[in-house]
């Protein structure tokens, strides 16, 4: 009974020390795997089945003639310049308003009508200083007459040349002060005195607020409505870090808004900010090349600009695959081995990609269909 215990224990001990030698093997087999991989991680083999699923298609670097279009979004803004306050000249009451915020308007149409009783005081006083000008002039002429014969002393003529000069200078800034508020100097008698001035639209646009209501009262420097012109329009869009140096002051460009894509208006970019935003973005400024009222303030627009097509080399687009933010292709090595090659591209069009600093693929076999399917295979090996 005892030589039997002894036994069982003997048997324990050989299965623990074979136990551990097998573990031993096995983590030396997983080094020696860990290896092998560091040593491939930019390889991949398939097997004849893999590569039977796969069905790839194999290309070269190839010279192509290629033209870059880079897609742009911003906003149509109004340039400062042609945005306008309105103001009347002299103070009084509004009796009327014309037009509503957003009516279209023309230059010399009525905006508004502003009524007050200082409005019949300066033409009064411009048709009283009218009359006592023609008066002086009378008095003047004959004063020098009659100073001539030295019936009347060199005193008396200045005098009456000085009552004269200073009329005529009243009546100047009178005349000059009614032209301003739309009356015409010229053709006002005592029988078309008004109480009333129009407010006109300086230029063809549309109102864009209006500040005031009937019957408020307003003063010289308060404004009466802000007025677009819509000359002045122009389209901010973004330019990425990537595409600046390609967008230059000059290039014609295309562009549309979202409501009506197949809609396409030609502009011409006017000025490009030099300067990154914390976004990655430099912004660039187009004008539409005619008046396009399909295009309104603070509305968000789409550009294409084409850049100048020039002789290059490529790839077609499905041997390019991305990860990481980085480009690569495969190279084949043959004997159902692949390598992933690091790449730096250029201009891209719906076919070919540009790709810089081709040589490195020169006379290389690469794969063209299924360049993805490999990028899939070779990471789920590296994990």
């Amino acid at each position: 009974m005892q030589f039997k215990i002894i036994t069982i224990s003997a048997f324990a001990l050989t299965f623990v020390l074979i136990s551990c030698s097998g573990k031993k093997d096995e983590e030396n087999a997983v080094y020696e795997n860990t290896k092998f991989t560091k040593k491939t991680e930019n390889t991949v083999h398939l097997t004849e089945k893999q590569i039977q699923s796969i069905d790839m298609t194999s290309t070269a670097i190839q010279d192509r003639n290629m033209e870059k279009v880079i897609h742009l979004n911003g906003k149509a803004e109004i340039a400062p310049s042609h945005i306008s306050s309105i103001s009347s000249i002299m103070g009084g009451h509004i009796k009327s308003i014309n037009v509503i915020n957003g009516s279209h308007f023309n230059k010399g149409q009525v905006l508004a009508v502003v009524e007050d009783p200082q409005f019949i005081q300066l033409q009064q006083d411009y048709l009283v200083t009218k009359a006592q000008l023609e008066a002086a002039r009378l008095n003047f002429n004959r004063q020098k007459e009659l100073n001539t014969s030295k019936a009347s002393s060199d005193k008396t003529m200045q005098t009456a040349q000085a009552d004269y000069s200073t009329l005529n200078a009243t009546l100047k800034g009178l005349e000059e002060k009614l032209r301003i508020i739309g009356i015409n100097a010229k053709g006002l008698n005592t029988g078309n005195i008004r109480s009333k001035i129009n407010i006109y639209a300086p230029f063809t646009g549309f109102v864009s607020k209006i500040f005031v209501n009937n019957g408020q009262y307003i003063n010289p420097a308060d404004t009466l409505f802000e007025l677009i012109n819509p000359i002045g329009l122009l389209l901010e869009v973004k330019v990425f870090e990537n595409d600046v140096n390609d967008v230059k002051v000059g290039q014609e460009i295309v562009v549309y808004n979202n409501q009506n894509p197949d809609v396409k208006s030609n502009a011409r970019i006017v000025s490009v900010v030099p300067s990154i935003e914390t976004g990655g973005a430099a912004t660039a400024v187009a004008k539409l090349s005619s008046v396009n009222s399909g295009f309104v303030k603070g509305m968000y627009i789409n550009a294409e600009v084409n850049i100048n097509s020039r002789y290059t080399q490529g790839l077609p687009n499905e041997a390019i695959v991305s990860f990481e933010n980085k480009n690569y292709v495969f190279e084949d090595l043959g004997k159902s081995n692949y390598k992933m090659t690091p790449v730096i591209t250029g201009i891209s069009d719906d076919k070919f990609t540009e790709v810089l600093k081709a040589d490195i693929l020169k006379d290389k076999k690469i794969v063209q269909k299924g360049a993805y399917s490999l990028l899939m295979l070779l990471k789920n090996k590296a994990e």
